[in-house]
């Protein structure tokens, strides 16, 4: 008898299978209330900050907007990141192994890296805003994103000249690497121009090293 069945015949890896899906259904609705919590904290920060004087709450805008934390509105670029067709993952190529036909955590590194390195004002993985100090991480094929997780395809929206960073994203290697796999095996990937793009606040956590306040 199987070492992953009970005497009863009970499938233990499709128990924990469970175990593990709700396990994460629950993670992700923890972080969805906290998300909320944070959201209600910042507004009751804002307002009580306008209440205050003036010329300090037009400084704290100021320094949101340049953190990210306000909400952003302008032309932009959409790099989109996909894996390659289930019918190309069913019958590999000789030479290619199920790695190579599935987006991995330094493809989305390497586009968000060319972006930022083109100029972009704002950034959006997904449905969140990020900044230029978080963390991506894939597992599998699998993005993890300050806690939530995301199949592909995968979405980079940024703001600021298109043309600017088109231009790093074809002198990146990182994404030059990527789009060999394009060609080879089939990997998504596409570029599109955004008259208008609307990106939210940056909702995650801030890690502060040291800060004062500019002359």
């Amino acid at each position: 008898m199987s070492g992953a069945s009970t005497a009863q015949g009970t499938d233990l890896r499709a128990e924990r299978r469970t175990e593990l899906t709700d396990l994460i259904a629950a993670r992700q609705a923890q972080l969805s209330a906290r998300t909320d919590a944070v959201a209600g904290l910042r507004s009751d920060v804002t307002r009580l900050s306008e209440q205050g004087n003036i010329s300090d709450s037009a400084a704290s805008k100021t320094l949101e907007a340049q953190a990210g934390m306000s909400a952003v509105k302008g032309p932009g670029l959409t790099v989109e990141l996909n894996d390659a067709p289930r019918s190309v993952q069913s019958a590999l190529p000789a030479g290619v192994e199920p790695d190579d036909v599935v987006v991995h955590q330094q493809d989305v590194q390497g586009v968000v890296n060319a972006l930022w390195s083109g100029g972009a004002q704002a950034m959006r993985i997904m449905d969140q805003r990020v900044i230029s100090t978080s963390a991506v991480r894939c597992v599998g094929n699998t993005l993890i994103l300050q806690g939530r997780v995301y199949s592909p395809p995968f979405r980079i929206s940024a703001i600021g000249n298109q043309k600017a960073m088109q231009k790093a994203l074809a002198a990146s290697p990182e994404v030059a690497a990527y789009r060999t796999w394009v060609d080879a095996v089939g990997l998504g990937y596409r570029e599109i121009p955004e008259k208008s793009l609307t990106l939210p606040g940056y909702t995650g956590s801030v890690k502060l090293l040291e800060a004062r306040r500019a002359p």
